[in-house]
């Protein structure tokens, strides 16, 4: 009886050990995931969130179905840094509201669509050092009252979900009263139609939408700081200093004046 169970006991040691052994085989296999720069690398393509409704940055013509702007062109150069040609890309259509999740999700390799960097999303994603400085500021009808953020006191004020223009306008003008849109162009849409006094966000998109209409302006200066980063997916470290390594590079080159001389009328 005391063979049996010591055979027993010793065959049952035997599993847990070869069990053991194919989980550490496994768990070694996993940690062998390869990072970002190389899944593109492998891929032969660059796959970046970027913005359709954002003109400047980056815009989608509705007649020619072409996505063109700073963004677009920032993200062509690192593309053609990684892969030695700026066409071996894909773009794929983020809104402020859904780019996050679609980097954590593994459908993009980076976001390039004119995000703040902050203290609450580098919880959640990689950022790259400041590509673009911009700051919050106020789209008006010409001729409005509103010059300023003091002015907003019982105003109706237009702005994007998942955007940090919200939060900004609700601290310096608590009386406003606030809509929120998906997206920049439903924004644009509402604020010429009447639903709201005034758009808020970067002062950077709102110079897109005036170049579109010239019966609006932008209202007094920026009242906020906001910079723009590329967002990397959390913890690739590796492809973080390649991309800071990309900007430096591109500034260093003169290419990026030139990127941004193609787009940015700073007024």
């Amino acid at each position: 009886m005391k063979k049996q169970a010591r055979w027993f006991l010793s065959a049952l040691l035997i599993v847990v050990l070869a069990l053991a052994a194919g989980c550490g085989s496994s768990g070694s296999s996993g940690s062998e995931k390869k990072n970002t720069l190389e899944a593109i690398k492998d891929r032969g393509k660059l796959v970046v969130g970027v913005k359709y409704d954002t003109n400047l940055f980056g815009y989608k013509d509705p007649a020619s179905g072409k996505v063109e702007g700073f963004d677009i062109d920032v993200a062509k150069a690192l593309a053609k840094k990684i892969l030695g040609d700026e066409s071996k890309i894909e773009l794929k259509e983020v809104t402020s509201k859904t780019r996050v999740q679609m980097l954590q999700n593994g459908d993009i390799d980076a976001i390039i669509a004119t995000m703040t960097i902050t203290e609450d999303r580098k919880k959640e994603v990689n950022f790259s050092d400041v590509y673009f400085e911009a700051g919050q500021s106020l789209l008006v009808k010409k001729g409005s009252d509103i010059k300023s953020v003091e002015d907003l006191k019982g105003k109706k004020v237009l702005a994007v979900k998942g955007s940090t223009s919200v939060a900004n306008v609700k601290e310096k003008a608590p009386d406003a009263e606030v809509l929120e849109f998906e997206n920049y162009a439903e924004a644009f849409t509402a604020l010429k139609s009447g639903q709201g006094d005034t758009l808020t966000t970067d002062n950077s998109i709102l110079y897109g939408m005036a170049a579109q209409d010239s019966n609006y302006e932008l209202a007094g200066e920026p009242f906020t700081d906001e910079p723009y980063g590329i967002a990397i997916v959390k913890g690739d470290d590796e492809f973080t200093t390649y991309v800071n390594d990309f900007l430096k590079e591109l500034k260093d080159s003169g290419e990026y004046d030139k990127i941004k001389q193609k787009w940015i009328k700073e007024e």
